[in-house]
């Protein structure tokens, strides 16, 4: 019997005012302008990037799972998200891959993760806290892993 586990994914409200959309209002400045060259085929209106998605509850997930086999985790999380992208944001497969701290955000940081020889996810840098990590301006509030730092 299979168990419908929630999806590693939540859907943001992009509706409201003052929401960012990064590389939105790109084909209004392209679309009247005649082109010197011939044939230039135009693209659809559509964008192709997907907005309204937070992946926190993966990174969450993927931090919980630290010490466990890679194939299992990997897996889980691929089955319970809408593409299998976000899960190497923080995931490096590769030594030279591999950071610290991963910003996902604006001012939101996760815990930089990398599978290991015997093929278990680990930390990259276990001993790093919030309490260590300095923010970069001031008027934000920044967190690694969901805790806030920088607001002493």
């Amino acid at each position: 019997m299979k168990q419908n586990k929630k999806p590693l994914y939540r859907k943001v409200n992009t509706r409201a005012r003052g929401v960012p959309h990064k590389f939105g209002n790109d084909f209004k400045h392209t679309r009247s302008k005649k082109k010197e060259t011939t044939g230039q085929v135009r693209g659809s209106m559509r964008g192709k990037t997907q907005r309204g998605l937070d992946y926190t509850p993966l990174f969450q997930f993927l931090i919980s799972k630290v010490g466990k086999n890679w194939d299992e985790v990997h897996q889980e999380a691929v089955s319970r998200l809408d593409k299998p992208d976000p899960i190497f944001w923080v995931v490096a497969l590769n030594q030279k891959d591999k950071k610290d701290f991963v910003r996902v955000g604006e001012s939101t940081y996760f815990s930089g993760l990398y599978v290991d020889h015997s093929n278990t996810l680990q930390l990259t840098n276990p001993g790093l806290k919030a309490k260590n990590m300095i923010p970069f301006c001031e008027c934000c509030t920044h967190t690694l892993n969901g805790k806030v730092f920088g607001t002493e």
